[in-house]
């Protein structure tokens, strides 16, 4: 399924991983003790001439989870899910897919993952069919098998009615069909999705994101790496984010939401002029004033707790502002991403992964 990578010169042209500062803990997801983790890295480093891409990160995935992997063009995503899918060698450290050492078995490791890289090759004058047909011969399908299995992906993806366009004639949205529709050829425990949404148009996205799920509920697990941060929260089970080659978090995207503010975002829309609305909420305790809007104003409130919240909305009422909406906002988690970086930058110190 997948080129191999090419062999290292043995271990002593290996150049050592690099030397961190101090670092801070990250709590991480952990997989539950007994269950063999779908994906493990322990420790992992990778260097390019000098210049280190991954830094020591750690991390594993429990089987039949989606998760989303996050970070800046460089951060180190496309690195490390190559590594995993075998094309190319960890300078330090290890990684297993379903217990399997993908530097020792990378041939095992090949057959229980599906690779979609971030851009594919197309080749002149193939159609849907006959590409889908060539990598199910190059899988070792044969005869009926490999027409039955070509046709149950076509169907999958939505591609059975294309068959026989040219693959360099599909647009985007189903050239990453098709893209998808090839690793799922040998029925994969373990996919590796890079970028697979980008390019693509709100509604083949919604589309991408809806395969995915049904994937997920037939118990694969989705390594999935994507710079829409909304996009993947909806579908996964936790982020996985990543900066300058090491972990920054590991966790639910509500919990990342929420994170440690002590404060609550209130976006309220009033009936007449908001300038009364702004003068309010620069006398009134536990509120500070954010931004007036064309309706109303943003506020913070300085607590969580819902009685304050309350209290808040009840005292605006009754001092006369004609409240029409009051709602709380949710974090957005490219303010959350962006917030965690600040703080890292803010400490100058380096994060244990």
């Amino acid at each position: 399924m997948i080129d191999p990578a090419t062999s290292p010169n043995g271990d002593s042209s290996k150049p050592r991983p690099p030397e961190l500062p101090a670092k801070r803990e990250v709590e991480t997801i952990t997989v539950p003790e007994g269950v063999t983790p779908a994906i493990e890295v322990k420790n992992l480093y990778r260097s390019f001439f000098g210049v280190h891409a991954v830094k020591g990160i750690s991390f594993a995935i429990a089987p039949g989870q989606v998760i989303g992997f996050v970070g800046a063009n460089g951060a180190g995503k496309t690195t490390t899910m190559r590594i995993i899918a075998t094309l190319d060698y960890p300078t330090g450290g290890t990684v297993e897919v379903c217990g399997t050492d993908v530097v020792q078995y990378p041939g095992e490791v090949r057959r229980r993952i599906g690779w979609m890289p971030d851009d594919y090759g197309t080749y002149k004058n193939m159609t849907v069919l006959e590409y889908l047909d060539f990598f199910a011969r190059a899988l070792g399908y044969k005869s009926n098998d490999r027409r039955q299995r070509v046709e149950e992906v076509m169907a999958f993806t939505d591609l059975d009615k294309l068959s026989d366009r040219l693959i360099n004639k599909l647009s985007k949205g189903m050239g990453q069909r098709l893209c998808l529709g090839r690793a799922l050829i040998h029925d994969p425990e373990v996919l590796i999705l890079d970028e697979p949404a980008a390019g693509l148009d709100p509604k083949a996205r919604v589309e991408l994101k809806h395969l995915i799920r049904i994937l997920a509920e037939e118990g694969k697990t989705v390594f999935i790496s994507s710079h829409i941060l909304s996009e993947l929260g909806e579908m996964c089970d936790s982020l996985l984010f990543i900066n300058h080659g090491q972990i920054i978090h590991h966790g639910s995207a509500d919990s990342l939401k929420k994170g440690s503010t002590s404060i609550t975002q209130v976006t309220v829309e009033v009936a007449d002029d908001p300038a009364k609305l702004v003068d309010w909420a620069t006398m009134a305790p536990h509120v500070t004033f954010k931004e007036i809007t064309k309706t109303g104003a943003r506020i913070e409130i300085d607590s969580v707790d819902p009685e304050v919240i309350s209290l808040v909305l009840k005292r605006m009422v009754n001092e006369g502002i004609p409240v029409i909406e009051f709602h709380k906002e949710e974090r957005k988690l490219e303010d959350a991403f962006i917030e965690i970086l600040g703080e890292i930058e803010a400490s100058g110190q380096a994060i244990v992964s």
